[in-house]
């Protein structure tokens, strides 16, 4: 039996050696390689955090002591070491969640993975100890170089710093790199960091020694600490977190288990916040991941472990593919269009635009915030930036969309990925908040295409926009082939309606974006119930159409299907339109219910929730039959 199956939980590391820990870490990288391989997953920064990973355990005692990992995808080492090593579902339904999760486990404390946050939790969960007097727990917040610079990291090291007697630890990953390269004036600071532990040990005899001396021993440490922090700060200058106070150990060699568990060490018995700064090498131990340049493996689907070769081959182009190919024609006409991303090039599709464009785009780092706000300035000085970011992580920016871009009525356009669900990220990464969110934007405009052909015509319609912000989103999957509108009535396509050119019938289906072929396929089912059905895509879902009203008027039943929480959607936006037009019409929305979505894949999450044809079909029949009996009774009574 191998040492990794031994591992029941923590504290069964304690009673390995050195040899034994080293041979724990092979079979750990070999298991981490192969598994997920199989399912896809985040394999890059794993692989880089075994032996960080390992010295945390031995020198704490979770989950009495609180381990927190920020971001979450740098926990599958974590999860093995606390008796979760079947891996063959991972991110898959009923299985493993690819980021910590408080139903798996009493070791995963908090459930992130949006980055910068875990410096706050660990400030909050210190000062709970310290009011209900556990002195003898610590909290310990790991969290890369890359989530460092997010701003709210930043907040909270100003509040933990404050605090001179609170048991905090904070371990910096340092593996110069999120997704790509760690970029930005932290990202250069942390690279000088050269220090050892002799000037502490140092500084802590000659404090003793002088403090002992008789009149001049006090003054003359305090200056000679002064000279010598100078020159120190000169040459290593981890001063910067010293003199937000607190204690800074490193760098240390975060592949030396014995050296990362000595510093952790170390770290506990200082009564106060301190800093331990590892260095880690993000792929390491897998060849193929130390040659990705790009990104080190950072999230890989099901692959030959051997041949790094897909498995699963994919059926088409992606819509992100599609939106990074728009975005370099469109770089080509105007040289006015700049982008910006979030520590995300390449995941949202901008590469090839930064290769065509390289002083045309930024990027900002973890830093959502300050993306939106830095458009809006872009857009003020005579540019129409493209922001490009996950549609989960645009929550982040909502008080800056809000009064810093619309308030402004700056021309910035939204890109938002992954928008709609998302399937194997978990709840956290689905993006099925942004049409409610973004619906209370005073001039915002948001464009939802259904194909490859409709982004990159809403895209050059956004990008024209330059009196207000504009989003445009589209989901995670192959983008799938065209489909042709049948007419156009104002600004929406129809794409089905039961013949002639009238469009009118029972059922006014509005489908939004990627969900026009769900549309179009329950549209048949009705069809062939003897049901008509009129389908459109109203391409710009805020604001409602001005058309809508008036084709709505003609049909007895309206059903909005969107990929979007139902509270506050595209159904709740024509449903309001519909109720000011005076018109009294039943409207159903099939979307997403107000809870979080468990991981599985798109398709099965879908199903789940009912958005497939056949559900939303037998639906739309059931209310109608409810309808005409009603209407039947009515009659019978007159």
């Amino acid at each position: 039996m191998s040492l990794l199956e031994n591992i029941r939980g923590p504290r069964d590391l304690k009673t390995l050696d050195g040899e034994e820990l080293t041979e724990l870490a092979e079979e750990i990288r070999h298991f981490l390689v192969h598994a997920v391989a199989r399912t896809g997953g985040h394999l890059g920064p794993n692989l880089g955090v075994v032996e960080l990973t390992i010295a945390l355990h031995r020198a704490f005692d979770s989950p009495s002591d609180r381990i927190l990992w920020d971001t979450g995808h740098q926990s599958y080492v974590h999860k093995l070491l606390t008796g979760r090593q079947d891996f063959s579902k991972l991110r898959g339904k009923g299985g493993l969640s690819g980021y910590p999760s408080r139903e798996e486990s009493e070791h995963d404390v908090i459930e992130n993975s949006h980055a910068s946050t875990v410096l706050g939790w660990a400030d909050g969960l210190a000062k709970a100890n310290q009011v209900l007097g556990r002195w003898n727990r610590h909290v310990v917040a790991v969290i890369g170089d890359g989530a460092l610079t997010g701003g709210m990291a930043w907040e909270a090291l100003n509040n933990i710093a404050a605090a001179k007697d609170r048991q905090l630890i904070i371990v910096v990953n340092d593996n110069e790199r999120s997704y790509a390269p760690t970029i930005g004036g932290l990202a250069n600071h942390l690279a000088t960091l050269r220090t050892t532990d002799g000037y502490e040990r140092f500084l802590a005899r000659g404090k003793d020694l002088l403090e002992r001396t008789p009149v001049v021993g006090k003054p003359l440490y305090e200056t000679l600490h002064g000279a010598k922090k100078g020159f120190k700060d000169a040459f290593a200058p981890q001063g910067m977190f010293e003199d937000l106070g607190l204690k800074y150990l490193g760098p240390i060699d975060g592949h030396d288990i014995a050296a990362v568990e000595s510093a952790l060490r170390r770290a506990k018995r200082f009564h106060g916040p301190v800093l331990v700064h590892c260095r880690t090498e993000k792929g390491r131990g897998y060849q193929p991941a130390l040659e990705d340049e790009a990104d080190r493996f950072h999230s890989v689907g099901v692959m030959n472990p051997l041949t790094c070769q897909p498995l699963a081959p994919s059926r088409g182009a992606s819509w992100t593919s599609v939106f990074g190919d728009a975005m370099v024609e469109l770089g080509r006409e105007r040289k006015d269009i700049v982008a910006i991303t979030a520590a995300m090039l390449q995941p949202v599709g901008l590469e090839k635009f930064a290769t065509a464009f390289p002083d045309r785009v930024w990027d900002v780092g973890i830093a959502e915030q300050h993306g939106a706000v830095s458009a809006a300035g872009l857009a003020t000085g005579g540019l129409h930036p493209v922001f490009a970011v996950y549609a989960t992580f645009l929550n982040r920016a909502f008080d800056q969309v809000l009064m810093d871009v619309a308030l402004h009525k700056c021309g910035v356009t939204f890109v938002l990925d992954r928008a709609g669900v998302t399937g194997t990220d978990g709840p956290s990464h689905n993006g099925m908040w942004d049409m409610s969110v973004l619906q209370v934007v005073p001039g915002l405009r948001i464009a939802a295409p259904r194909d490859a052909q409709q982004l990159r015509a809403q895209l050059r319609e956004a990008v024209q926009v330059e009196d207000a912000p504009t989003v445009v989103r589209f989901p995670k999957e192959d983008v799938g082939e065209d489909i042709p509108a049948v007419g156009r009535t104002g600004g929406m396509d129809v794409l089905a309606r039961p013949g002639g050119e009238d469009e009118g019938g029972d059922v006014l289906l509005v489908a939004v974006g990627a969900m026009a072929r769900v549309c179009l396929d329950a549209a048949e089912l009705l069809q062939a119930r003897g049901t008509s059905c009129t389908v459109v895509d109203p391409r710009w879902v805020k604001p409602v159409d001005e058309a809508l009203p008036a084709l709505a008027a003609r049909h007895r039943l309206i059903a909005v299907v969107e990929d979007n929480s139902r509270t506050g959607g595209v159904g709740w936006a024509v449903a309001q339109t519909l109720r000011d037009a005076g018109i009294d019409l039943p409207v159903r929305t099939f979307g997403i219910p107000e809870q979080f979505l468990p991981h599985a894949k798109r398709a099965e999450v879908l199903a789940d929730l009912g958005l497939t044809p056949a559900e939303i079909a037998g639906r739309i029949s059931a209310v109608l039959a409810r309808k005409e009996a009603r209407e039947a009774v009515k009659e019978t009574q007159a």
